[in-house]
């Protein structure tokens, strides 16, 4: 598995630290508004879904005992009438005894086995087959770990969050067109529109789907940046809601507020990763491939990130 480490830090759970010091910064004439309209959102954004407890940890995961976790990040694309495909898929791992975070990224064209429907197809197919259930319990079987929580955000109404903050600023290594934009080499400034259609070329990008992946925490990351900017602050109600309409997770406020308090220290490492293979077709159909060996190597790193080989 190949790590590339970034002095920036990415953990997702680290918005609700930046939410929190938009909390500090502005005052005690905001606190009470600002808290409301964050309880509020969480409470959107919480979506609890029918999934009994993974066989593959013997113990639940308990924030206070600080316990090693999982969460899979979906990026989906979904439209009206729609339930759409899973575009991105990130699986993090959190251990606040080794001080570190991995981000394992899995190329949507990936051929797995898609549990509960007894096929084996792209692994984002998993998520329009059965939605958030299916892709945890098909990511799991393919990692061989459990998969604890989730977050899914809607990359269609994420130019609402984009927009939210007053648009973004991101650094293009090479320019190119797409859904009839010019996006030059350099730093450009992205409204809502933009930064979603930025975030989704891959067919141009030498690295394809990973080149794709590569841009969209580029966006998530200068929303994050803009978030936190003290000019936002004016503008917490259209953030908050535009948060709460595009992001849903089975994490509560409680459980993302003892995340923040209890694993400050997993931010000292955060690295990122891809899973090797190549792609071929197969029936006139493109697939990324994974060797087992790949696959077995990777399962044991995340098993012992997670303290499970122990």
């Amino acid at each position: 598995m190949r790590t590339d480490r970034h002095q920036k830090k990415r953990k997702w759970p680290k918005v609700v630290g930046i939410i929190f010091l938009l909390l500090l910064v502005a005052g005690a004439g905001y606190a009470y508004s600002i808290y409301h309209s964050l309880s509020k959102t969480a409470e959107t954004m919480n979506e609890e879904i029918d999934r009994p407890k993974s066989d593959k940890r013997a113990e639940e995961v308990k924030f206070e005992k600080k316990h090693p976790f999982s969460v899979l990040l979906l990026g989906v694309d979904e439209r009206a009438g729609d339930r759409g495909r899973s575009d991105s898929m990130i699986v993090v791992t959190v251990n606040p005894h080794e001080k570190s975070t991995k981000m394992l990224s899995i190329p949507r064209d990936t051929r797995v086995e898609i549990v509960g429907k007894g096929t084996e197809d792209k692994i984002n197919h998993a998520y329009a087959f059965g939605g958030v259930e299916m892709s945890m319990d098909t990511v799991e079987n393919f990692l061989d770990i459990p998969i604890d929580y989730y977050a899914k955000i809607n990359m269609e109404g994420f130019r609402d969050i984009v927009d939210a903050v007053g648009g973004v600023n991101v650094q293009n290594k090479f320019t190119f067109n797409y859904e009839g934009y010019t996006f030059k080499e350099g730093t450009l400034s992205l409204t809502g529109k933009e930064a979603l259609a930025y975030s989704r070329m891959r067919y141009e990008d030498p690295r394809g789907d990973f080149g794709r992946q590569a841009r969209q925490r580029q966006v998530i990351e200068a929303v994050i940046r803009e978030g936190a900017s003290v000019s936002s602050l004016w503008n917490y109600g259209d953030i908050f809601g535009a948060i709460g309409e595009n992001v849903k997770t089975n994490l509560t406020l409680d459980e993302m507020v003892e995340i923040q308090k209890n694993y400050k220290s997993a931010t000292g490492s955060i690295s990122q990763s891809q899973i090797a293979g190549e792609g071929t077709k197969i029936g006139g159909i493109y697939y990324y491939l994974v060797p087992e060996e790949e696959r077995q190597k990777v399962q044991s790193e995340l098993k012992d990130h997670l303290d499970l080989n122990e």
